[in-house]
């Protein structure tokens, strides 16, 4: 194997570092990155166990740029693989991925364009690894690199377990001489062990990265007005804020709240057009809004390195989520929180969302044989094929619960049955109502018409004969307009009568993995579908300990749910921050007598005493709890503090 091209007269130029500095304008590696890099480069396997915002992503796209050849890179996550391409694009660099939903005519010239098209990096799904036509490709192609990203995928015993993933091995077959190198954030050692096994790494070398972010101060707040906690927090931050809510409602209705603080806010979920998206985080990254309202649409590719506070305004479904959220806050190593805001309904709310509601196997059967049915997909028929798809109007179509249905989607799409990608999309119907020479003559004298309209010709036959199905977002691609600007056009073409138009808004995507075989189709996931119902479980339970548990540091709460079992009190968390201030009598009876004095002038509520004291809020609030508990103290019928002497 050739580590470095031949076509370089010098191998320094082509060096590691030359690379990060020509391509990513950094001087430096961080933490363990160059000896990852070097370890792939030595040929050798390589497994990557590095925190969110640990640079994973250097660490194959550095050597496959040292290397000839083109790396393949194996992602679940299409919105991420999206965001690395066009990443890679923007600093000159050829990759491309290969997505659901595509024609046979598209692949075949996308793979034809990755074997001879000098690209240096090809994204796939696990799912793209089962077509034969994909792997006669690859193993045609001069492949310097595989690179596994979310690795853990692989292992029944992660988060986020994909079968699909299984198949993965057939890249050691097809190139058995190349390295692989596989990278996760979220890895016990059990699921470690596990994913080399699946992935048949020889001899690998591991690099473990501590989880510790000793800039971060984890914490848990009861909290009953969350609002008025959101702005006490807020309100004096200077620089960037994502405050984590479960629904598009409760994001919009949060980020409006925010505002008429005085709270520059924006919220941001999966059912905002792309242009809305965009727009909404270039806003956030030019700082020309602070706070960030949002689900967990947000968070792929997001790498704002100022973030103060990420605060979850409802309790997370898991740890590693809840994680991988947190360690948002802090990248640039200053201080920074990561709050969550509960009371007590929250862990009632928790368990209907994702307890409750897991559909059992006879109740997924049910959802995939309807679903089928939804899109007129006839047995034996349906692999890779791509519907737009209005969750609430299926729903209501057929009369279902819609907790039960979505978290019965989210496990076909673990599966691998289905690919559901929660995002806006348009499902648009067009066609041509004049005769081609009439149309021909109206784009001589419209530009704008002649873009959009041959765009489209180019792209679908028999449009003049019955209405056809367009992608938008394809015709974007393809014209280089904004979708905004083609709709804009094509009402206008309706208007004079050229076009006859449908245009509909959807709330997701569903491509379809494998063909419909319904009882075939499901019953080898019989044992999956109750290992991952299981997995749920301990998922929520370990979220209701981790609030729950007043005595343990949370950052090593957290540590030792991912294994490091020598993690040290962080000193700066809310149960550390306690546990200082607990034996601080001295400050406790200071902080009373300038309560006291306060009382002793009018009865006040406890905002009100917080604004006029200087000590920590939470001080103040255990120094009233006495008070009330000694009956120095009480409350009156609004909720103010009065003094009882």
């Amino acid at each position: 194997m050739r580590f470095y091209s031949e076509k370089a007269e010098n191998p320094i130029l082509n060096s590691p570092l030359n690379i990060l500095e020509k391509y990513w304008r950094f001087s430096s590696f961080r933490a363990s990155q160059k000896e990852i890099i070097d370890s792939v480069l030595q040929g050798k396997d390589t497994f990557a166990l590095l925190p969110t915002g640990g640079g994973k992503s250097i660490c194959f796209q550095i050597p496959a740029m040292v290397m000839e050849g083109i790396c393949i890179v194996v992602s679940p996550l299409v919105a991420l693989m999206t965001d690395q391409v066009q990443s890679l694009m923007n600093n000159d660099i050829k990759a491309m991925a290969i997505t659901g939903g595509i024609s046979g005519d598209q692949l075949t010239a996308q793979l034809d364009n990755a074997l001879f098209g000098n690209y240096k990096f090809l994204y796939l799904s696990p799912e793209r690894l089962q077509q034969e036509q994909v792997q006669m490709a690859i193993q045609k192609m001069n492949v310097n690199l595989i690179a596994i990203d979310e690795a853990h995928c692989i292992s029944q015993w992660g988060n986020d377990f994909r079968p699909s993933y299984l198949n993965i091995s057939i890249l050691r077959e097809l190139h058995p001489y190349v390295p692989i190198i596989a990278l996760t954030a979220t890895a016990t050692q059990e699921v470690l062990a596990d994913t080399m096994t699946q992935l048949k790494l020889e001899a690998p070398a591991v690099f473990k990265e501590s989880f510790a972010r000793p800039n971060i101060s984890y914490q848990v707040k009861k909290e009953s007005d969350k609002l008025y906690r959101l702005k006490e927090l807020l309100k004096r931050n200077t620089e960037s804020a994502i405050v984590y809510v479960r629904s598009r409602n409760q994001a919009e209705m949060f980020a409006n709240r925010l505002q008429s603080e005085g709270i520059t806010a924006t919220f941001y979920h999966g059912g905002l057009s792309p242009k809305d998206k965009k727009d909404r985080l270039k806003n956030w990254k030019n700082y020309k809004v602070s706070t960030v309202v949002a689900t967990n649409a947000f968070g792929m590719g997001i790498d704002q390195p100022n973030v103060r506070f990420v605060v979850h305004v409802q309790l997370p479904e898991s740890l590693e989520s809840y994680f991988q959220e947190a360690g948002r806050a802090g990248r640039d190593g200053k201080d920074a929180s990561a709050i969550i805001l509960y009371e007590e309904n929250d862990k009632l709310l928790l368990k209907k969302q994702f307890i409750d509601t897991l559909p059992v196997f006879k109740e997924i059967k049910k959802l995939y044989r309807t679903l089928n049915n939804y899109f007129q997909i006839p047995y034996g028929e349906g692999e890779f094929t791509e519907h737009n798809f209005n969750f609430a109007q299926f729903c209501e179509t057929y009369k279902l619960n819609t907790l039960l249905t979505f978290n019965g989607l989210n496990t076909l799409d673990r599966l691998g049955i289905i690919q559901l990608s929660k995002q806006f999309g348009r499902r648009s119907k067009i066609q041509f109502l004049v005769p081609s020479a009439q149309l021909l003559k109206e784009f001589e004298n419209n530009l704008s018409f002649s873009v959009v309209g041959k765009t489209i010709l180019r792209i679908y036959g028999g449009i003049f004969d019955s209405p056809n199905n367009i992608n938008l977002d394809l015709v974007s691609n393809k014209s280089g307009l904004e979708i905004d600007a083609i709709i804009s056009v094509l009402k206008e073409m309706e208007q004079q009568q050229l076009v006859d138009l449908k245009l509909y808004e959807t709330d997701a995507n569903i491509t379809f993995l494998v063909p419909r075989e319904d009882e075939r189709t499901l019953n080898p996931f019989s044992r999956e579908i109750t290992s991952l119902n299981e997995k749920k479980k301990n998922q929520v339970a370990s979220i209701l300990q981790y609030i729950k548990d007043t005595k343990t540091c949370k950052s090593v709460q957290l540590l030792h749910y991912f294994g490091e079992d020598s993690a040290k009190e962080c000193g700066i968390c809310s149960v550390c921050k306690e546990k200082r201030t607990g034996n601080l009598k001295a400050g406790v009876e200071i902080i009373s007598e300038k309560i006291i004095a306060l009382l002793r002038i009018e009865p006040m509520d406890s905002r009100t005493l917080l604004e006029n004291l200087t000590f920590a809020e939470d001080e103040v609030l255990r120094t009233l709890q006495l008070l009330l508990d000694k009956k120095i103290i009480k409350l009156n019928a609004i909720n103010q503090y009065f003094y009882t002497q």
